[in-house]
């Protein structure tokens, strides 16, 4: 199933990560052509992801490792749009953080400080191994005072297994103990989109944004102006979109059905 854009020719793509270009490390049928149609025409393009374990030069060595080939530049994460929203709140300022490398480099580089003594914030971010003790400290120190943050709200992610928790169900639970609702960076928050939007100069009208979720990636698109397209290779089922009050521009079965629209585009450019 090819699908069909209308309106404006695109200019630039945004493009989800987890379920839509792999699951864990094992890819997506038409991923590698993606990218490749995508880099063959000369298209801007960000592969977007809430998930805050990798850098992106991890992520870049991962998905190469899955046969995908992106550029460090082309990957942002809620790690980086964590970060980036941080040292415009607080400059220079400190944060315990439950998290993995691509959480606490992205927070080292803007300047901050990792401690567990009277942080100004606790910064939750995913990981494949959350300690009792850390969360139990995180709880502590919010409800001392330090400001809840979170990479992300997902609850769940997808993975060949079937799902998996992820950060929005850890947040849950700290707010569940602490009475406090982290602020979420991540996808569908409007930051992360202009964020992206910004580190390539796209403009919304002649902007795609591919996404496997309704609640995250297709709303975020969907309120910053986008054109968005859902494939159904990940957490959100065909049968389940009706369910919402919005709907996605075009749904299609997966990314391979987007490698002959990209390479249209080129030929029409």
């Amino acid at each position: 199933m090819t699908a069909h854009l209308t309106g404006k020719p695109v200019h630039t793509w945004l493009t989800d990560m987890d379920g839509v270009l792999v699951h864990e490390e094992v890819p997506i049928p038409g991923a590698t052509e993606f990218v490749e149609a995508l880099k063959a025409s000369g298209r801007r393009f960000l592969v977007l992801t809430n998930n805050s374990i990798f850098t992106p030069r991890d992520l870049r060595a991962r998905l190469l490792g899955s046969g995908i080939d992106v550029p460090e530049e082309a990957i942002w994460t809620s790690a980086l749009a964590t970060a980036q929203f941080l040292a415009d709140q607080r400059p220079h300022g400190t944060a315990y953080v439950v998290g993995e490398a691509g959480l606490t480099t992205a927070l080292h580089d803007i300047g901050y400080v990792m401690t567990d003594r009277d942080p100004d914030y606790v910064v939750l971010g995913e990981t494949r191994t959350y300690s009792f003790e850390a969360i139990t400290r995180a709880i502590r120190l919010i409800d001392g005072g330090a400001r809840f943050i979170a990479t992300n709200p997902d609850p769940s992610g997808p993975s060949q297994q079937g799902m998996l928790p992820a950060t929005g169900s850890v947040a849950a639970l700290m707010s569940t103990a602490t009475g406090r609702t982290p602020y979420f960076v991540g996808k569908p928050n409007p930051l992360m989109m202009r964020s992206a939007l910004n580190r390539i100069d796209a403009h919304s009208e002649s902007t795609v944004m591919i996404g496997d979720r309704m609640d995250t990636d297709i709303i975020s698109g969907l309120e910053a102006g986008l054109r968005t397209v859902l494939v159904t290779t990940g957490s959100t089922r065909p049968e389940q979109v009706e369910r919402f009050p919005y709907r996605p521009t075009e749904v299609v079965d997966s990314i391979a059905d987007l490698v002959a629209l990209v390479k249209h585009e080129e030929q029409q450019a």
